[in-house]
């Protein structure tokens, strides 16, 4: 018996000298990526929403019931195309009167000017032709009683009386002379200005009557669609209600409301994007910042001639600034952003194939991959695929 507990006891003491080993490490397998350098587009994105080129709302410029509609909402129109027709008779009759006036004036104008004279004329001369047969019977009376008195036959008094009628028989028919020279001057001017004072305001009211009728024919002022049709036949057009309104969409406008800490580097002429894939070009940027939201309005122009992009369409807007060459660029899948910033933590693979976390910077994410401003250099090894919970120093095999 002690000779088996001597053996028991051997048996322990051997067991305790004995190295227990050390339990092997999980070796975790990944997909990796290298850190690279590439030419980083410099965007600055916002919301935005799409504008026609041109946009119209379309009313009447009188009151008048519609007569005939010739266009509807959907339709293509050109420039100057007739869209309604409104009720027009009434306009009709009045410019016909109208042009009736404006040849009466004329005629008027015309017997005028080929020299036919007014009633005030012909008296004029009637009076000149009495004064000078007047002046005539005054001359042959002198002269007679002249030859009389020179016979001795009558008083000198006689021969006096006819000097004086002689005399004013002269003075008669100078006056006479005198009022229808003025008349046939200066009253025949007047009588023409005031014929021309008249034929121009018939002229007037008749182009006034002219366009009240052409107001009742609605045309399109350019080309676009109808996307809007608030009245219809029969019903009663008016200057504050429009019947229609109409855009010019083979180019639009996405007007965009951009940070103001980078309007900055936004100018006119940069290449800009509406999503998913409508491009064009920075067209204006306001000189004025909204107070409420701190923001500048941009407008983009983009050409739409299949009409793709439709009015009032709401997205977002990518204008390209600039360019920084030489970025570090990762796979997106490779940085494990805090939640509403640019911070986040990589997974970087060292020499010895071990996984370490570190923290980064981002900068803009495009294509799947995203720009690193700070926290890795080119070359490095990063995980993009297995890495989530890894511990630090974990050892990777891809």
């Amino acid at each position: 018996m002690r000779r088996g507990l001597v053996a028991a006891l051997s048996l322990i003491l051997a067991g305790c000298g004995q190295k227990q080993e050390e339990p092997a490490k999980p070796v975790v397998a990944v997909k990796v990526a290298r850190a690279e350098t590439a030419t980083v587009a410099l965007v600055v994105r916002a919301t935005a929403t799409v504008y026609p080129r041109e946009q119209a709302n379309i009313a009447a410029r009188i009151t008048a019931p519609i007569r005939e509609l010739r266009a509807r909402m959907g339709e293509n129109v050109g420039a100057g195309q007739t869209l309604a027709v409104l009720e027009n008779r009434d306009l009709a009759a009045q410019r016909q009167e109208a042009e009736a006036m404006v040849s009466d004036a004329a005629n008027t104008l015309e017997r005028l000017r080929s020299g036919t004279l007014p009633g005030d004329v012909d008296k004029a001369q009637a009076q000149l032709a009495s004064a000078q047969a007047a002046l005539d019977q005054a001359q042959k009376i002198h002269e007679r009683r002249s030859q009389l008195y020179k016979e001795g036959a009558i008083p000198g008094r006689d021969l006096l009386v006819s000097e004086t009628d002689l005399a004013k028989a002269r003075a008669d028919f100078a006056l006479a002379k005198k009022s229808l020279d003025l008349l046939e001057n200066q009253s025949r001017e007047r009588d023409i200005k005031i014929a021309q004072n008249r034929l121009e305001q018939a002229q007037a009211r008749a182009a006034a009557a002219r366009a009240q009728l052409d107001f009742t024919d609605i045309r399109a002022p350019f080309g676009g669609v109808i996307t809007a049709q608030s009245l219809y036949a029969g019903d009663m057009a008016k200057p504050d209600t429009p019947i229609f309104t109409l855009m010019d969409l083979s180019a639009v406008v996405a007007r965009a409301q951009i940070a103001e800490r980078d309007a900055p580097g936004v100018k006119p002429g940069q290449p800009c994007r509406f999503e998913p894939n409508f491009t064009g070009r920075v067209t204006a940027v306001s000189k004025a910042v909204d107070p409420a939201r701190r923001t500048v309005e941009v407008w983009c122009e983009i050409p739409n001639p299949q009409r793709a992009l439709r009015g009032n369409v709401f997205g977002d807007v990518e204008i390209h600034t600039g360019d920084e060459p030489g970025s570090v660029v990762v796979p997106l899948a490779a940085v494990q952003f805090v939640e509403g910033s640019s911070k986040g933590t990589a997974l970087v693979v060292d020499a010895k194939r071990q996984a370490h976390k570190r923290e980064v910077e981002a900068g803009r994410t495009f294509d799947g991959k995203v720009q690193i401003r700070s926290g890795l250099a080119a070359g490095e090894t990063v995980v993009v695929e297995g890495g989530y919970g890894l511990a630090d120093g974990t050892e990777v095999r891809w």
